[in-house]
């Protein structure tokens, strides 16, 4: 028997924030991260739309990119003191992970994270409060996933939490939101949906009812990146509902090693969690093909890019990732991102073996072991062929 999970509600298109209005109940805690949703005036929007439902407002701000252990800890704590009926986490994908992980706490306060990295072990959530996402970015879909990234800065680690459980019982998917993103984000957030929707593809759950969404996420990112990259408004809202459709699909199929390499360098390095699928993804394509090249052929196909057996339709999907990365200003290797090689080499067994160890792993379409892991990290590095 197989789950296919989305959130009960999901509002599309330019003024669906209004929706809050409509909300039921007495509490809303909203959890935003830096101050554009205050600069551009969302927040406000919200906090009077939730005034306007009849509800008491309580703000939770300044979660930082790559939530730690210890925000998610004080944000929980904050709740408890509130005790709200909903939960509203807006902004990108940090301070909605961020408030996914709070709420778990918040309705558990005695469940311990090393209990909540285990994937699908959380218990019933709901118990004292509903969950609302509203995205400003284009990229993570974490409004319509089971997941959400929370990192050990103590450990170096950045967790991906996985369960059903904390799918967000609203998602608002408002396009206005995501005019306000500068290009070099929008650059890396879209990547991150390719990555989704490519991995979602190839991953060991896939379905019936994850394909059509991941490849419907492929074919408009590849018509809509690099206008939405240099400013068009269509093609920015048409970006915004790609990302999300490529949520739903990896949220179910899940996903596969790039995201296990990027969840690892991120912490270690610091790169951007977009622009490390980026530079990843042509790697482990051609790491992954000798398992599933029929699949990425698919891809390619629907895409009409050049190509009459499996391998040459999957070389040019590689061409195309690499142009795209081009285009979007993203470097092609983790040399070119600015890591140096002593700091690559001091870390290479360590990224590795928790790369490996990542939730995101077991779903990968091929196996990988620690040192393979090490030849495949070598390989993003240094810009070689991945043949083996």
């Amino acid at each position: 028997m197989a789950r296919f999970t989305l959130p009960r509600d999901l509002y599309h298109g330019e003024g669906s924030l209004e929706v809050l209005k409509t909300l039921k109940g007495k509490k809303a805690m909203v959890v935003v991260g830096g101050g554009s949703m205050k600069r551009f005036g969302f927040l406000d929007k919200v906090e009077s739309y939730l005034k306007e439902a009849g509800m008491e407002v309580e703000l939770f701000e300044g979660v930082e990119p790559d939530p730690s252990v210890e925000t998610v800890m004080s944000g929980a704590e904050a709740m408890r003191k509130f005790e709200p009926d909903w939960i509203v986490a807006m902004g990108g994908g940090s301070p909605i992970d961020a408030a996914k992980a709070m709420w778990i706490f918040y309705e558990y306060p005695d469940f311990t994270f090393e209990q909540a990295v285990v994937p699908f072990g959380l218990p019933e959530l709901r118990q004292k409060a509903k969950f609302v996402a509203i995205p400003s970015t284009s990229g993570t879909a974490t409004e319509v996933t089971a997941f959400s990234v929370i990192t050990d800065y103590k450990a170096k680690i950045k967790y991906p939490l996985a369960d059903f459980n904390i799918t967000p019982d609203i998602a608002i998917v408002d396009p206005d939101l995501a005019q306000t993103m500068p290009a070099k984000l929008v650059a890396h957030t879209g990547m991150d949906a390719l990555t989704h929707a490519i991995e979602a593809y190839t991953a060991s759950l896939r379905s019936n009812f994850s394909d059509p969404l991941a490849m419907k996420a492929i074919e408009m990112v590849k018509e809509s990146l690099v206008e939405s990259y240099k400013g068009d408004k269509e093609a920015r809202n048409l970006m915004h509902e790609a990302q999300c459709l490529a949520g739903m699909a990896f949220s179910n199929a899940l996903l596969g090693i790039v995201h296990s390499m990027a969840h690892k360098t991120g912490a270690v390095f610091h790169i951007p969690h977009g622009c490390a699928n980026a530079i990843f993804l042509p790697y482990v394509i051609q790491y992954n093909r000798a398992k599933c090249e029929n699949r990425y052929a698919d891809i390619a196909k629907m895409l009409k890019l050049e190509g009459k057996t499996d391998a040459e339709l999957t070389d040019s999907l590689i061409e195309m990732i690499n142009n795209l990365n081009t285009e979007l200003n993203i470097p092609h290797t983790v040399k070119e991102y600015g890591v140096t090689e002593e700091d690559f080499k001091a870390n290479l067994q360590f990224i590795s073996h928790n790369a490996v160890l990542d939730a995101c792993t077991g779903s990968n379409p091929r196996e990988i072991d620690d040192a393979t892991m090490e030849k495949l990290f070598e390989c993003t590095y240094y810009g070689t062929k991945v043949n083996f």
